[in-house]
């Protein structure tokens, strides 16, 4: 009985190593099976070349299981089991000044522009040879050039020179001569690049009118006294107390350049031309700036002056915007006031 036992187990174990033999051999067999059903493609991605060995067989999943990502605009072309990946090309294209982003797989760049529909026209200037292949990040001019001939004026400017007078209080200056800038025709040849000026060639020059030079006289006499602080008037806000204790009142202010006129000067008399007499407070005034009647308190910006009381009367051909002419009774007068800052109180 014991030997008919241990004849039992010993065959057991025979078919149970033969099972596992079984098994491993179909095993065996089923890996060889696949591994002859598996294919190995070539992928080629611009410069990377990838071999990957696959059971799918369709592109997009080969591509995928090799983590190989195709952008929207990429695409790809196979041939037996060989993969050719095209990326798609940023290309900048900045057709007469506006500036267009358009994509390429490697065509030319005269390709690439036809197919955009920005051919270059007559007189163009392309930035790349035509046939040149485009690449990634390239950026392409299509330049518009025109030249054309041109006439137009130019100032002259006039020079300046001063000279000393010591008949005008020192630190005083006062216009002789006015000057004025000249003015040329001047003819060139233009060149413009997408409707920008780029270049401009200067062809002739021809004097229209010379220009005049400005004489100034620098006073070089004694300075105007200080006056007497008690002879002053106090101007406060909105308010302006004489040395006699009267008060007036203002509503405004303004900056001017004042000078200084007599009867006896050229095209002067004593009657204004709004018909009054004149006399000291007498002021010639731009009418559009400071209408006449305007009555007014003017004093010298530097606290040496004070004009005092004053209607806006008279007027003059070189009284323009914030240039006024005041009234004095002498030449000699003048002379001392010659050509301040001055402020204007305007009286309510």
């Amino acid at each position: 009985m014991g030997r008919w036992m241990r004849f039992a187990a010993d065959r057991k174990r025979q078919m149970i190593a033969a099972g596992a033999a079984g098994v491993g051999a179909a095993l065996m067999l089923t890996v060889m099976t696949q591994r002859a059903m598996a294919r190995t493609y070539v992928i080629t991605d611009g410069q990377r070349v990838v071999t990957y060995t696959t059971f799918a067989t369709n592109p997009d999943r080969v591509l995928g299981e090799a983590g190989l990502e195709l952008g929207d605009l990429d695409s790809y072309d196979m041939g037996g089991r060989d993969i050719r990946i095209s990326r798609a090309q940023r290309i900048t294209v900045r057709y007469h000044g506006c500036a267009r982003e358009v994509t390429s797989q490697g065509e030319t760049v005269e390709a690439l522009l036809k197919r955009c529909g920005l051919e270059p026209q007559a007189g163009d200037i392309l930035s790349q040879e035509p046939d040149a292949p485009t690449w990634d990040g390239m950026v392409i001019r299509v330049d518009r050039v025109v030249v054309r001939q041109e006439s137009y004026t130019a100032a002259i400017p006039h020079e300046v020179v001063y000279c000393g007078d010591a008949t005008l209080p020192r630190g005083t200056r006062e216009v002789l001569t006015q000057g004025a800038d000249g003015e040329l025709l001047c003819v060139a040849e233009v060149t413009y690049t997408n409707a920008q000026e780029t270049g401009r060639n200067i062809l002739s020059r021809t004097m229209i009118s010379a220009p005049v030079t400005e004489i100034v006289a620098v006073g070089t006499g004694d300075a105007p006294e200080t006056p007497d602080p008690g002879d002053m008037p106090q101007i406060g806000d909105g308010f302006i107390r004489l040395p006699t204790g009267e008060v007036l009142t203002y509503c405004g202010t303004a900056r001017v350049r004042a000078t200084a006129y007599t009867h006896t000067d050229e095209g002067c008399d004593r009657i204004t031309y709004t018909g009054t007499t004149v006399r000291v407070g007498t002021v010639a005034v731009d009418p559009r700036y400071i209408p006449y009647g305007t009555r007014m308190f003017i004093v010298s910006d530097d606290g040496c002056y004070v004009y005092g009381l004053s209607v806006a009367e008279d007027c003059g051909g070189a009284i323009k915007r914030d240039r006024i002419d005041l009234y004095f009774p002498t030449y000699e007068e003048c002379i001392q006031f010659g050509r301040r800052s001055c402020t204007i109180y305007f009286l309510g």
